[in-house]
């Protein structure tokens, strides 16, 4: 009902959040609305009047009670409504091959995908109708990983990696800012993330991540008259090229 005014839902979770913010935002606008009628009724009954003298009041305990104790259930209701989508999108993932790591720093997102080495600056490249893990570290201070689209936001913070996930149903490019104040350029930390039908992101991985997954060989030097032989390079794990 009130999707409009939202950025458009293209996450699979986002009918649950969107559900929940229209709820809390239903009761607060009630609540607003209250005590506006309140105030003003308040500023007119009680307004300065020719000779009416000002008189102290306790006021009334037992409304002072249902103000605060109605308060207090609906944060209870609110809690019991919000912890199964809490539990379903933050305490636990879907299993998924596809495994994007980010690394936050002042002031880009560095972005290795699946099954390549590759770092990409502020561009990430998934497909669509899939489900996509992100481990997300920081390098240097809190970051904020925030797609309003995909209804996520996550904090990136130094020395650990958080895992979350997102799964997109629509493909397009969607803007990825931080939503985190973490340095002087944080305005200016911002990237895209490219959501692909499945065979339009074969066709990019294999333009950009297949070179990169599999490293050019490189052609021996011919040794030279008076060189000293050279030691074998070393490959992981401590074994010599053969």
């Amino acid at each position: 009902m009130l999707d409009w005014w939202l950025p458009e839902n293209v996450s699979t979770y986002g009918r649950d959040i969107d559900w929940l913010f229209h709820l809390i935002y239903a009761i607060t606008g009630v609540t607003f609305i209250l005590v506006t009628v309140a105030l003003v009724a308040f500023l007119i009954i009680y307004r300065d009047r020719p000779g009416r003298r000002a008189r102290y009041t306790h006021g009334n305990t037992t409304l002072e009670i249902v103000w605060t104790i109605v308060p207090a259930l609906i944060l209870v209701v609110l809690t019991a409504l919000s912890a199964p989508a809490w539990s379903r999108i933050k305490m636990s993932q879907p299993p998924s091959d596809f495994v994007v790591e980010v690394t936050a720093k002042q002031f880009n997102w560095q972005v290795k995908h699946p099954s390549s080495d590759k770092v990409f600056l502020d561009e990430m490249h998934v497909p669509v109708n899939k489900v996509v893990l992100v481990d997300l570290k920081s390098q240097d201070v809190i970051h904020s990983f925030f797609v309003p689209q995909f209804r996520i936001k996550q904090d990136a913070v130094p020395g650990r990696t958080i895992r979350a996930w997102f799964e997109v149903t629509k493909p397009g490019k969607y803007e990825w800012p931080c939503a985190e104040l973490c340095g002087f350029g944080h305005s200016g930390m911002r990237g895209w993330i490219y959501v692909h039908s499945p065979d339009d992101y074969k066709k990019w991985a294999a333009e950009n991540l297949g070179a990169a997954a599999t490293p050019a060989e490189t052609k021996p030097e011919t040794a030279k008259p008076g060189d000293a032989a050279k030691p074998a390079d070393k490959q992981p794990g401590g074994k010599a090229k053969k």
